[in-house]
């Protein structure tokens, strides 16, 4: 059984994410989470409420309602993908105008039970 989740337009650059992203794929999602929520990267927050979010998917989509464990999942799929990026403009020096660019980021992760 598979679940998917896409968190798009997370306001950050997605260089930044992927050296999260980078630490958990492959592992299980408990392992994961710990890994998350112990980081000290300002981007571990988006990945680990999409990693739950990615939990949540399975336990509503199970048919009969069993009880499903999130140590029973891994990580099998966690991808960064470059979104729009808004230009804005600020003064620069002798009356020029510099582009500031503010980059978004969508955070697809995809957890499965397969080994």
């Amino acid at each position: 059984m598979k679940a998917k989740v896409v968190a798009k337009w997370v306001r950050m650059s997605p260089r930044k994410i992927r050296r999260v992203v980078e630490l958990i794929r492959g592992k299980e999602v408990e392992a994961a989470l710990n890994i998350l929520h112990f980081t000290p990267k300002v981007a571990a927050e988006p990945v680990e409420k999409a990693l739950h979010s990615a939990v949540a998917n399975v336990r509503n989509n199970v048919e009969g309602k069993l009880k499903i464990e999130p140590e029973q999942f891994i990580v099998s799929e966690a991808y960064v993908d470059g979104g729009l990026t808004l230009k804005r403009f600020r003064a620069a020096s002798m009356g020029r105008a510099s582009r500031i660019r503010k980059r978004t980021s969508h955070i697809t992760i995809v957890i499965s039970d397969e080994f």
